[in-house]
């Protein structure tokens, strides 16, 4: 079992609706992280940003950047996530993938579909919480708005890791900064969120607030604000278990299930 994980947090700007130019800027930025790193955390649609405009970005599951994750993550000896828009049986999906450098994807689609931008009309909601199991650490991966909603990061499985990736505005970014830490916190995990900095193709900005929380809400990182900017944090088992087994606040979990 690794005591360690070494992610890679990778808060950038994003070309809108240009997959291409997204993804040679992101192979710059992979590639000038000099460590070792064992996972890679992008943002939410980091091929195009948060686009309703489907059509003119979806992929599949056989497409250029798939490929374009197995290629890199094997290069850098890395698994690499972050999510893009997805076409599957005629159906758009909002779909994170988890690469690893030996070739095996994981996916996990949208769960909370954002209706104030009308996400819900235009991809399908997932109905699955997936559970990675990567390096003997398991790992919770969400998206963006998935982040309001405790109940589904809900930590019933011993999670160690939760992580979110997204395109959070600056208008509510206080509120992603207060629900990180309160994710952290409430499922005694470390918690890291990865979004955007820039603007995007409806005018909105983008400031980023990337960051990282051990499970007593402590922040781990030194990301900047509003700046694109790559950084490595190590997370520790054995600050789990220790806390886990000192403060036993997982066991006074109430029971209840998921309709």
């Amino acid at each position: 079992m690794s005591n360690t994980l070494k992610i890679g947090l990778v808060q950038t700007n994003l070309v809108w609706e240009n997959p291409i130019q997204n993804r040679i800027n992101l192979k710059e930025k992979i590639e000038a992280i000099t460590e070792p790193v064992d996972i890679i955390v992008l943002p939410e649609m980091f091929t195009s940003g948060f686009t309703m405009n489907a059509s003119s970005v979806v992929e599949t599951m056989q497409g250029e950047t798939v490929s374009w994750l197995k290629e890199l993550s094997k290069k850098c000896n890395s698994a690499i996530t972050g999510s893009i828009a997805v076409s599957e049986d005629n159906t758009f999906y909002n779909r994170l993938l988890f690469v690893t450098p030996k070739g095996k994807i994981f996916t996990y689609d949208k769960r909370h579909t954002f209706t104030l931008a009308g996400e819900h009309k235009v991809y399908k909601a997932g109905t699955e919480k997936v559970i990675i199991n990567y390096k003997d650490w398991k790992i919770c991966p969400l998206i963006c708005y998935d982040l309001r909603f405790p109940v589904w990061a809900r930590n019933t499985q011993d999670y160690d890791l939760l992580f979110y990736v997204a395109n959070w505005p600056k208008v509510r970014v206080d509120a992603w900064s207060a629900l990180l830490k309160a994710r952290a916190i409430e499922n005694m995990s470390y918690c890291i969120g990865v979004n955007r900095v820039g603007l995007d193709g409806n005018g909105f900005e983008y400031t980023g607030h990337s960051a990282a929380y051990d499970v007593l809400g402590q922040r781990i990182d030194t990301i900047p604000e509003g700046d694109e900017h790559t950084e490595v944090v190590v997370i520790e088992k054995s600050h789990i278990l220790k806390y886990r087994e000192k403060l036993q606040f997982l066991t006074d979990r109430d029971t209840f299930n998921l309709t």
